[in-house]
């Protein structure tokens, strides 16, 4: 649900190269006394992937384009980790756990589902509306006449549910964050806008608004470092960084189906049901992965790409002494995101999305035909409202959060004061992003660990992004770059794509 991260949550279409930069195989080059050389026509190396979550999926389809043997468990029956749905069995259609929002700025989520045919599964929005407390409507979009950074300037001066002045501070502010150098490690970025002078109100309705959607954790517990990569990469750099891109169809579909697919049409193993028990170490270096029965593959490259509080457990004591980078992964922190599933017996806003400002519900949004629930009075009209955040919620009463979600829509949408709940679902899930707290970024490792075929993968690794999907992304192709960089020097060639390119003048005002 980091997924889904609910509102700003990060990732995917924007324009760019639809292939890898450069598709050199790397067949011909094999293993012998622990050393690669070429032979020919030798088979192409072995690659085990553990983890069938998006950086693993990166991972297997970067590697299989170069002409790597990959392999790819899965505990699960299902692919795609956190991106998942489940089925509502009254109306017969799939449900996504949690909505995942995705954004211009990330390239290479964009890239993944250009190359495993999955952008049409998405369309794109250009528009955000934000439902202030008293109920009135602001959209807000770029300006077209407008470089970046000034193209949402517009927007942003006309958000009704902020005072004039209140909006001259925020567009003051967001400027210091753009030059913000280093600041002090163990301030968060609320401390840091409350130095800037902003207002409990104007975090309240603005900061908030789009941090705690965008990177899942509340204010006092961000770091400014994070909050300054939403700002800058997700809104500021690029005209098209805060465009969204939207499911139309369950995630199931894309991720498990659509590229579990296309993976095997490439040659890929892919093993569902199929739990790694551990990794063993052979002479310094990775040798087999121990299956859940007992029975041992030997591979020559590994990626294990399975979250962050599962990782140490496949390594056994003598090889995490081997494996330094492991050591902080147990004090890194989640933040929980919860999802409400209502089915109500009419639509209560024409709007496909919205966001609602100083509420408990953040986001809401209407799937329709084309997401689960239908339209029919018997299936009923499908909503789902996102809490980013959720501590507050962990234990507490389900109903009363349904009934106070239902007093929000009230609040601002008046078709909601007559619609009628036929059913529900409150879903939370407490690991759905990696919290991002001052200091965490040290606890984070790098893709390649000191195993020379060991690599790791997962939006908690060290990827110069927050705990998203293009950080996912990021990570497998990451790890896959430095499978081959190992296997190959001479043939290795970067996976990561580009990030959007910057105008002049963006490039003259953000450091």
């Amino acid at each position: 649900m980091w997924g889904v991260r609910t509102a700003v949550v990060w990732a995917l279409v924007s324009k760019g190269s639809a292939l890898f930069p450069s598709q050199i195989p790397i067949r011909g080059v094999e293993y012998g006394g622990g050393a690669m050389h070429s032979v020919g026509s030798s088979p192409s190396p072995r690659v085990a992937v553990v983890g069938g979550g998006l950086a693993g999926l990166a991972a297997a389809s970067a590697l299989c384009r170069r002409g790597f043997h990959v392999e790819l468990f899965e505990a699960r029956r299902r692919l795609g980790g956190r991106t998942g749905s489940f089925p509502d069995f009254r109306s017969g259609q799939w449900v996504d756990h949690c909505q995942h929002v995705a954004m211009g700025c990330c390239t290479n989520l964009a890239h993944f589902c250009r190359t495993l045919g999955l952008a049409d599964c998405f369309r794109r929005g250009r528009r955000l509306h934000f439902i202030g407390p008293d109920g009135r409507a602001s959209a807000f979009s770029a300006f077209p006449l407008l470089p970046a950074p000034l193209h949402l300037l517009p927007g942003l001066l006309r958000l009704r549910h902020l005072a004039p002045g209140e909006r001259l501070r925020i567009v003051r502010t967001m400027g210091r964050l753009a030059a913000l150098g280093e600041v002090d490690g163990r301030a968060t970025v609320e401390s840091w806008l409350r130095l800037q002078g902003e207002s409990d109100r104007t975090i309240e309705r603005f900061w908030s608004v789009v941090l705690t959607s965008a990177l899942g954790e509340r204010l006092d517990r961000v770091s400014p470092d994070a909050a300054r990569k939403v700002f800058v990469d997700g809104l500021l750099a690029s005209r098209r960084a805060y465009e969204l891109e939207m499911p139309e169809v369950p995630l199931d579909e894309i991720y498990d189906r659509r590229a579990g697919a296309w993976l095997q049409m490439q040659g890929v193993a892919v093993h569902r049901g199929t739990r790694v028990r551990q990794v063993e170490a052979d002479g310094g270096r990775v040798g087999a992965v121990v299956l859940a029965d007992g029975s041992r593959r030997r591979f020559d490259f590994c990626i294990v790409a399975v979250p962050w509080r599962r990782v140490r457990s496949l390594f056994s004591a003598s090889m995490l002494r081997e494996l330094p980078s492991l050591d902080g992964v147990d004090r890194i922190e989640s933040a929980p995101i919860t999802a409400v599933h209502l089915w109500l017996d009419r639509a209560i806003t024409p709007l496909q999305h919205a966001v609602l400002v100083g509420r408990l519900s953040q986001w809401l949004f209407r799937r329709g035909r084309a997401g689960a629930g239908g339209g029919s009075a018997e299936a009923g009209h499908y909503h789902q409202v996102v809490i980013s955040a959720s501590h507050a919620l962990v234990g507490r009463d389900r109903r009363d959060v349904v009934r106070q979600v239902g007093d929000d829509l009230a609040a601002v949408f008046p078709a909601a004061r007559s619609a009628r709940l036929l059913r529900w679902r409150l879903i939370t899930r407490r690991d759905a992003v990696l919290s991002m707290q001052p200091g965490v970024d040290r606890l984070r490792p790098a893709q390649q660990t000191a195993m020379s075929n060991l690599m790791l993968a997962g939006d908690w690794t060290a990827t110069g992004w927050p705990s998203t999907m293009e950080g996912a992304v990021r990570s497998g192709y990451l790890a896959a770059e430095a499978v081959v960089r190992t296997a190959a020097p001479n043939a290795a060639q970067p996976l990561l794509m580009a990030e959007l390119p910057r105008g002049a003048l963006a490039r003259w005002l953000i450091r």
